[in-house]
């Protein structure tokens, strides 16, 4: 996302990474230490995020924030992965469950400049693979 980042913001492109504790409870840092985890243990080796990063947040349940009900709306499904599902259904902490949820950490929606959100990709579609439609994206706003 640093990457994505540092080449297109200048163009307009922001990035909003979006922690959230639903999935295995693998981000389970106060707010406040959220930057420290990321710089010295997760990725480590001095990582600092160049987007924005903010506050934790339900995605997905009664409590999901106001933005991922929109974009589960607007977006029901994965493009790439249009059946996936949680894997591990024990794994499911929240109420009530629909069939749009947020599956798993690093889920991806590209929101075009025009704040229609554009397309959703899996947590296995690479932040890279994005750059395609981050293009189209920006060369039609211009």
């Amino acid at each position: 996302m640093n990457e994505l980042h540092e080449r297109y913001a200048s163009k307009g492109l922001v990035i909003l990474g979006v922690p959230c504790n639903q999935f295995g409870h693998q981000e389970n840092c106060k707010n406040e230490e959220i930057l420290l985890s990321l710089k010295y243990v997760r990725p480590g080796n001095g990582f600092e995020p160049k987007f924005q990063l903010l506050e934790k947040v339900d995605v997905n349940g009664k409590d999901a924030h106001p933005l991922f009900v929109f974009l589960r709306e607007k977006l029901p499904f994965p493009s790439d992965e249009p059946a996936t599902l949680m894997t591990d259904p024990k794994l499911i902490i929240w109420s009530p469950v629909c069939r749009n949820d947020v599956a798993w950490n690093f889920e991806k929606f590209l929101i075009g400049p025009d704040g229609v959100p554009f397309k959703r990709y899996s947590r296995k579609f690479l932040t890279s693979d994005i750059e395609g439609d981050i293009k189209k994206l920006l060369n039609q706003a211009n």
